[in-house]
């Protein structure tokens, strides 16, 4: 048999068993396992998985992952992140459209504390959601807004996501985090800017907050604000040694993992419930994290003895006779299409292993296609029939939102974020410039 026609079949089964319904870690674990031991027998198929296991445990920058989880639970659970949109809610409520752009900022911030789609999803359709129905905003609008809002999450720094691109392509999770930083923040720009286009053209779609809950003493705004601005300084505690080159990646992420801890507990708000349920979300993340990248090296290990990627690259520019940049576009599209069905952990692991090195080999830079690949998976994530987001909505919004409201709701943000896949393509500095500003400089 064929090495090309090997790993076709391993991808094949690793699919068919996906579609089995087993977890993403154990139909791609077993598929690599079974794979290594039928072509290397024991010896050989043994040393394949526990390679990649000791590759794992000894990742000095894993460490960065239960630390920014710690964080954001901490934050969140002992309700830091109220405060916030209690902060934006003052503040922008005399703008049109000031609350749901009090939300965009509310998510950029909640995917600084935490990284993980789901959490800004949680908080947004928890806290900013019914406030904004309440007050007559657009429901279509304001469902798109906290979807694409919460999408940032797997895109401005500290990414989880990103942690996992990371071990897989092999490549410095600071540098990712950095090159997540300008595209995460001009994406989160492009909606601002929509919502202020759209509630210019139109009034009754965000309407400007009632004078009566604007009008509070100067003394109780600043208060709101110092409380909404410690997530920030939390952040700013932990990046900036980082960006200045005072701490490492690991140091930073410990000292914003201690500084969200210690602002609880002096606000009174770490309590036993608190601790437990973040340390026990923290310990559970991580766990499915591990072994998901586990996973990935050894199907991925197994794909390298293969040499199947140099196989496909021959496929794709010598038979085909395809340009690199059009092989990038088919594997971004082939990225929107597994979204409507997978999660962006999932997608990575199942292509990873063939698309990363081929990326490579195409001559293209790994850090720039890491946000790539984050920005289509954020595309994937709001795409009909599946979209990932859209049925976290679903399960969270209140009874007056249909499905139908859902998916209307997200056509705009998606072609935004389009228009941001786009400029990233084009523009690579928009992704490069600052990792290579702050790794590179003298």
């Amino acid at each position: 048999m064929s090495y090309e026609l090997i790993a076709t079949l391993m991808f094949s089964s690793m699919m068919l068993m996906l579609l089995t319904g087993q977890r993403v870690f154990g139909a791609i674990g077993f598929i690599a396992v079974v794979a290594a031991l039928l072509l290397w027998g024991d010896k050989g198929g043994f040393d394949i998985g526990f390679s990649a296991a000791m590759k794992l445990m000894k990742w000095y920058p894993l460490l960065t992952l239960p630390m920014f989880i710690f964080m954001g639970y901490v934050l969140s659970e002992s309700k830091i992140a109220d405060d916030l949109y209690k902060m934006f809610h003052v503040w922008m409520g005399g703008l049109r459209g000031g609350l749901a752009i009090g939300t965009i900022g509310l998510m950029v911030l909640i995917s600084a504390m935490n990284g993980l789609s789901v959490a800004g999803m949680a908080i947004g359709s928890t806290i900013a959601l019914p406030e904004l129905l309440k007050r007559g905003y657009d429901k279509r609008m304001v469902t798109g807004v906290i979807q694409a809002g919460s999408s940032l999450g797997i895109l401005v720094p500290p990414s989880v996501v990103l942690v996992l691109y990371a071990m897989i392509a092999r490549q410095p999770v600071g540098q990712l985090w950095l090159a997540g930083v300008i595209p995460g923040l001009m994406m989160a720009s492009l909606f601002v800017l929509y919502i202020i286009v759209r509630c210019r053209m139109n009034p009754v779609l965000g309407p400007v907050l009632d004078e009566s809950e604007r009008d509070i003493p100067r003394a109780e705004k600043l208060r709101l604000l110092r409380a909404g601005l410690l997530p920030i300084i939390i952040f700013a505690t932990m990046m900036i040694p980082f960006v200045k080159g005072w701490t490492s990646l690991v140091e930073s992420s410990a000292i914003g993992a201690m500084t969200a801890f210690l602002a609880a507990v002096l606000k009174g708000r770490m309590t036993r419930t608190v601790f437990e349920n973040s340390v026990r979300n923290t310990l559970g993340i991580t766990c499915m994290f591990m072994w998901i990248i586990l996973a990935a090296l050894a199907f991925g290990a197994v794909f390298d003895g293969l040499g199947a990627v140099k196989a496909i690259e021959s496929l794709f520019t010598e038979r085909l006779n395809l340009s690199p940049w059009t092989i990038l576009i088919l594997m971004q599209l082939s990225f929107i299409l597994m979204g409507t069905f997978l999660d962006d952990t999932a997608m990575l692991v199942i292509v990873a292993p063939l698309y990363v090195p081929l990326v490579g080999e195409l001559g293209f830079d790994l850090i720039w296609y890491g946000i790539l690949y984050t920005i289509t998976t954020q595309i994937a994530y709001m795409t009909p029939p599946f979209g990932y987001n859209l049925f976290l909505m679903r399960a969270m919004a209140p009874p007056q939102i249909t499905l139908r409201d859902i998916y209307s709701s997200i056509t705009p943000f998606v072609l935004i974020m389009i228009l941001a896949l786009a400029l990233v393509m084009v523009f690579p500095g928009i992704a490069t410039w600052l990792p290579d500003y702050v790794y590179n400089k003298p």
